[in-house]
């Protein structure tokens, strides 16, 4: 876009830019959402930003009407694999306050004075300063839906000193920490917030088929890590501090023009520093960042994908909250059904996970962490041996840092480790991609499950006409995969057909067919069958 087109775009408040730019306006020192409700201001005193920290820079501060610091993040930061996309998500991450800018440069391969280079060229703001703009949205959620005391706050925000806590949400929002819990009190929207509870609204925009997203991830909750129940989705998290506990259910629904609602989130956090990684952990679950307008315009016109996206609008592809996590649950269900999967994870769980201080629920631990899977012997994991050593040999590849699958690792170079790995074949290292590293990207030729349904829609269904066949799809074939496995589902539930696995009705696609988070299909079969770990 240029700013003409930007400028029409605030001129008609449309929400679909809220988080892809932000709009600073000369004369009053404020910069805004582009779909807020105050009156348009001329076009001679408007100035756009990529990112919120670039208009703080710049000297603007946040609209106390739109709160612009609330809005979706943008789904350019999840499509970029360049440097400054990784490093924008090692930011949202909490990286630079863990371990300073120096570590996040040395975590990208980049001095530090090259990349704040780059960061500035692109977004109009250094990792400092955008740390700062994540560090004041942490803060401004604990002042407004905790009682913490202030002092804690700040220090569990990031910042370094009280006064520069005080100094710098003056400086953003305008108003000091007290006057903003004043001002949120009451504020609650008919939401309680839990003892021990921190509760968020996760905003996203245009339609969202959450649902169908709910349903999925509940079919493949392991018991003691995940549970899913009347439309509540809740699972432990290992975050860099300690163990949480997240609650996600949905909030307010997106009107039928395509503004965005909200998803409830209800976190209960060890350590209130760990709450922006809680977040981004959650969005990227939930792909809460995606715009569904763009896939719609690119997949909606597709005589196969079209009338299945009709049918489920907002369709979103679900992530993952932790990519070591998917890899590990990817390897234990290779050719399981979606039950068998959940068996095995379970029993996992409970001899190598951690335990909850106080179990919640039906929680109880914490996945496996791969250092513990990496020193466990193959033989006792109660799965064909040679498959243990190929998931030994997964966990211990990612401990050893040999396979890096953080926010900010190169997508390219992580598939090509993980499929060097013995027993790692292109449907695992791709599915892993796709949901653990939520690239949007991502087509699996040789799943059983898409194949079937290109079979059905008269398509070629080998690996390579169904590869040849995607590339119309692109830059969106994650999603159209899983529109394949809807439709798949669609298709059996219609007839009363029952997953072959023994899962019951399909629900969100079959994961090659009788998987649960694992699975290969095709040539990756072939090859786990010479291996002796298929």
């Amino acid at each position: 876009m240029d700013d003409e087109q930007r400028y029409r775009a605030v001129h008609s408040r449309d929400s679909r830019f809220d988080g892809v730019f932000y709009t600073a306006v000369r004369t009053t020192g404020i910069y805004c959402r582009p779909s807020c409700p105050a009156v348009t201001p001329r076009r001679e005193n408007v100035r756009f930003y990529r990112t919120a920290a670039a208009a703080q820079e710049s000297g603007f501060r946040a609209c106390k009407r739109c709160r612009p610091d609330t809005v979706p993040g943008s789904p350019e930061w999840n499509v970029r694999a360049d440097v400054v996309g990784r490093a924008i998500r090692l930011i949202h991450d909490g990286a630079v306050d863990r371990g300073g800018v120096g570590a996040l440069a040395g975590a990208l391969g980049y001095s530090e004075r090259q990349l704040n280079r780059l960061l500035s060229a692109e977004v109009g703001a250094g990792p400092l300063a955008l740390a700062r703009t994540e560090r004041a949205h942490t803060a401004r959620v604990l002042v407004e839906t905790t009682d913490m005391p202030m002092a804690d706050t700040a220090f569990a925000s990031g910042f370094a000193s009280v006064r520069q806590f005080n100094e710098t949400m003056r400086a953003v929002f305008d108003r000091s920490p007290s006057q903003m819990r004043e001002a949120a009190s009451g504020r609650s929207g008919g939401v309680a917030a839990p003892p021990g509870a921190i509760v968020l609204r996760l905003p996203y925009r245009g339609l969202i088929d959450l649902d169908g997203m709910l349903d999925f991830l509940g079919d493949r909750a392991v018991p003691g890590v995940e549970e899913y129940s009347d439309g509540v989705y809740r699972r432990t998290l290992r975050l860099p501090h300690g163990p949480a506990v997240v609650e996600l259910s949905p909030g307010s629904a997106a009107r039928a023009s395509g503004v965005g609602g909200h998803v409830l989130c209800r976190l209960w956090l060890s350590e209130p520093r760990d709450l922006a990684s809680a977040v981004r952990r959650c969005r990227g679950l939930l792909d809460l960042d995606a715009d569904p307008e763009a896939v719609a315009e690119a997949l909606g016109p597709d005589p196969v994908l079209g009338p299945v996206l009709r049918r489920r609008p907002g369709v979103r592809a679900p992530g993952h909250v932790d990519p070591a996590e998917l890899a590990i649950r990817a390897v234990l269900g290779q050719q399981v059904s979606v039950r068998a999967a959940r068996t095995l994870a379970g029993r996992l769980v409970s001899r190598f996970g951690k335990p909850l201080a106080a179990p919640d629920g039906g929680l109880t631990h914490t996945f496996p962490s791969p250092e513990a899977l990496a020193a466990a012997d193959p033989a006792e994991l109660s799965i064909p041996v040679a498959r243990g050593r190929a998931l030994v040999g997964v966990a211990g590849a990612i401990a050893s840092g040999r396979v890096d699958l953080g926010p900010g690792c190169d997508r390219d170079e992580a598939e090509r480790r993980l499929v060097e790995l013995r027993g790692i074949g292109p449907w695992t290292a791709g599915y892993v991609r796709m949901r653990g590293l939520g690239d949007p990207d991502v087509f699996l030729p040789a799943d059983l499950g898409v194949r079937q349904a290109l079979e059905r829609a008269g398509l070629g269904a080998t690996p390579a006409a169904a590869a040849r066949e995607a590339r119309a799809w692109s830059p969106w074939r994650s999603y159209a995969t899983h529109l394949l496995w809807a439709s798949l589902g669609e298709a059996d539930a219609g007839s009363g057909g029952a997953d072959p696995g023994g899962a019951g009705p399909r629900r969100g696609g079959t994961e090659n067919g009788s998987t649960g988070d694992g699975g290969v299909g095709g040539r990756e079969n072939e090859r786990q069958r010479r291996e002796g770990t298929g």
